[in-house]
């Protein structure tokens, strides 16, 4: 582009632009020197000045007094600046913020939540992180269809049951012959054909497991047979309240202990696979140069020895990943894992039984919580949006211990996730103050997560409509603009 810029400027004088040639009165050619090298000439110049007046410094210091080296003593008792604290790169929330008056957020919301594209009945409740106060209540109490909201249950549900830093292992075992292999699934979906993922930042990758493998066995051996095992996950592969053109689609997939790229048939698209452990198997085959050996689903032979092994990134990172983009097969894999962690059965049944026992634990009143999966895909779902609101309240301000991942894994209006194309286009307001959870099924919008106001005061929220009847975009819209009202409100 240099190159481009220079050859066509404009001339500002009479002169030979630089690089271009003269012809002196002895006919021999003068080229005037470039741009590119006056710079050079310029640059080394500065630099010798520099690098003399630095050998000068030195001198100075070396040869001062008697001309002898300074004493090494003196060195030694040479003392840094002190530093200071460095300033915080995001500042915190002010103190003193006021919170919004709730007679005055009723009259700003009332209106919008009686748009027409929400007249199916909307549910809300919005409150005040700071002090616990709800602000705003329509309904809040009413069990209603969550649809994907229902995953800020599960995420809750896993933070606070497993440890935020383990990890989901996927092994190789040896099989029954010398030519076989069996791929154990530890329900980790993300394990991820290419390298890097491309849709799981931190996953581990198949290569790196076939790199194992490959090493383990004895020189020479080729695999001709590929079992995967499912075994860690029973029961149904879908969940009842679960649509038949539900899974697979290009939101969710039958539900197995094993996966590779969340069940996508394709690495970074979105349609998902009706096999993931057979499209499982044949990864792991095609990597270690096998891709015509034969793929079964079956049991690994009892105490069979490992040749391989790949840990997902942390459960902490896995439940930001299930709540950005709504991810169904991540969310109904971690749920599993809560159920597998409480002693109960790694079924749709055990997983949903998990998370409400996990939730009640943790002090979360869940009488009026009814769930058949760990998605929020179930239209039997129910959920309050008061429930919402304290989840989302009680990972904001700590009362629910080692939930932070539920506050970093929530969409960022008009930037990431499931939001990156809805908000509004004040830059008061976006993006960065609004961010949810979303929720979408067939007459079912949701909207739940973390405003922070005009004035600076961080509120929980849940929007949650029901019978609807539009195509969607007008039901966002309307739910868009209730939360941009709250970030834009100075409704003390």
């Amino acid at each position: 582009m240099a190159h481009r810029y220079q050859a066509h400027r404009r001339r500002s004088g009479p002169g030979p632009l630089p690089g271009e040639g003269t012809i002196a009165p002895n006919g021999s050619t003068t080229v005037t020197p470039s741009y590119g090298r006056l710079r050079r000439r310029l640059l080394l110049t500065v630099l010798a000045v520099v690098l003399v007046a630095a050998l000068v410094a030195v001198g100075v210091v070396v040869w001062s007094g008697d001309g002898a080296a300074d004493d090494p003593a003196d060195r030694a008792a040479a003392t840094l600046p002190a530093v200071g604290e460095p300033d915080p790169v995001l500042a915190a929330l002010s103190t003193g913020a006021p919170a919004p008056d709730p007679d005055v957020l009723a009259t700003r919301l009332t209106p919008l939540l009686a748009a027409p594209a929400l007249l199916g009945g909307v549910s809300a409740e919005v409150v005040d992180v700071a002090s616990g106060q709800t602000l705003f209540d329509q309904e809040a109490g009413d069990p209603v269809t969550p649809a994907s909201t229902a995953k800020l249950l599960t995420a809750v549900a896993t933070l606070t049951t497993l440890d935020p830093a383990d990890t989901l292992e996927t092994r190789v075992v040896a099989g029954a012959t010398p030519d076989e292999v069996v791929l154990v699934g530890g329900g980790d979906p993300t394990l991820s054909t290419t390298a890097p993922s491309l849709a799981y930042p931190g996953a581990a990758t198949v290569a790196d497991l076939a790199t194992q493998v490959q090493a383990a066995l004895p020189p020479g051996t080729t695999v001709s047979r590929v079992v995967v095992d499912n075994s860690l996950f029973e029961g149904p592969l879908t969940a009842e309240g679960w649509g038949p053109e539900d899974a697979p689609s290009s939101y969710a997939a039958p539900v197995t202990a094993t996966a590779v790229d969340g069940a996508r048939v394709t690495s970074g698209e979105n349609p998902r696979s009706g096999q993931p452990g057979t499209d499982a198997g044949a990864a792991l085959a095609a990597a270690l140069g096998a891709p015509r050996a034969t793929v079964q689903l079956g049991p690994a032979p009892d105490g069979a020895a490992t040749l391989g092994s790949v840990r997902s990134a942390p459960v902490t990172r896995l439940v930001e990943q299930a709540l950005s983009q709504s991810d169904n097969l991540l969310a109904e894999s971690l749920a599993r894992h809560v159920a597998l962690a409480r002693g109960l059965p790694a079924t749709f049944e055990g997983a949903a039984q998990g998370v409400t026992d996990a939730l009640e634990e943790a002090g979360v009143d869940v009488s009026d919580v009814d769930l058949y999966d760990g998605s929020g895909l179930s239209r039997l779902d129910l959920v309050t949006p008061d429930v919402l609101t304290d989840l989302v309240t009680g990972a904001a301000d700590g009362s629910l211990a080692g939930t932070s991942a539920v506050l970093s894994g929530l969409a960022v209006a008009g930037y990431d996730g499931t939001l990156f194309d809805r908000g509004d286009d004040d830059p008061a307001t976006a993006p960065g103050a609004i961010r949810g959870k979303t929720g979408t099924l067939l007459g079912v919008h949701a909207l739940a997560g973390t405003v922070v106001t005009a004035d600076g005061r961080l509120l929980a929220y849940a929007l949650v409509a029901n019978g609807t009847s539009g195509g969607g975009d007008p039901e966002e819209a309307a739910l868009d603009a209730v939360a941009s009202t709250l970030a834009a409100c100075g409704c003390s």
